[in-house]
């Protein structure tokens, strides 16, 4: 048998392992900081570290799904990535849900707690987008990923900018603001991810 590493489809093999071994380990890291920052969003009562955390959620089973993915053509990489948009707009009305109920019944979230595990959720997001930089141009697949953890590393900015604002200011509008932004992130990356996933779904084939 010739040597199938000087044929195109064994540097496709290649890429998909090293694509799956990424994926495997911010899957890991993504449910491990839901774990921790859904945890302390409620001991806290921080609406920010609460819309990190499903950010975190949303983002493991993204991981999940395009782990599952890997190698299926591009109306499989479509399909994940429509899945990953439709997991941001539901993140998004989620907070906006959170932040309804926090100006119904304000209280002020611990300042501390935000800024420490913002710190650490800001840490593993940089991990996991060094991680997912030299794929983020592979397939709309990876690219979707790659976006989803780029907008973690400003959601994670924008807790410790809460836990800031509420040390500062003793009150928990800068919380409820932040949430707001996070919100924002999510609805303008699901429009974008939404819209080019159906492209590609309904792109007929030449």
């Amino acid at each position: 048998m010739a040597d199938c590493c000087q044929d195109k489809s064994c540097e496709i093999e290649a890429l998909r392992e090293k694509q799956g071994t990424v994926l495997k380990v911010v899957l890991v890291i993504n449910a491990a900081m839901f774990i921790v920052e859904s945890a302390a969003g409620i001991i806290a009562g921080s609406t920010a570290l609460l819309a990190d955390s499903l950010d975190m959620l949303g983002d493991a089973l993204v991981y999940g799904f395009s782990l599952y993915v890997l190698g299926r053509g591009i109306k499989w990489q479509a399909r994940s990535a429509l899945l990953k948009g439709v997991i941001m707009a539901g993140s998004g009305l989620f907070v906006l849900g959170e932040v309804v109920y926090k100006v119904l019944y304000p209280a002020l979230p611990s300042a501390a707690t935000i800024g420490w595990v913002g710190l650490l959720a800001l840490g593993m997001n940089a991990l996991c987008l060094g991680l997912l930089w030299r794929h983020r141009t592979d397939d709309i697949n990876m690219h979707s990923v790659w976006l989803c953890s780029r907008n973690d590393i400003i959601a994670n900015v924008s807790v410790l900018a809460a836990g800031l604002g509420v040390w500062l200011t003793n009150t928990g509008w800068p919380d409820i603001a932040v949430g707001l932004v996070i919100a924002a992130v999510f609805f303008k990356s699901a429009v974008f991810v939404i819209i080019r996933a159906l492209g590609h779904i309904n792109e007929k084939p030449a």
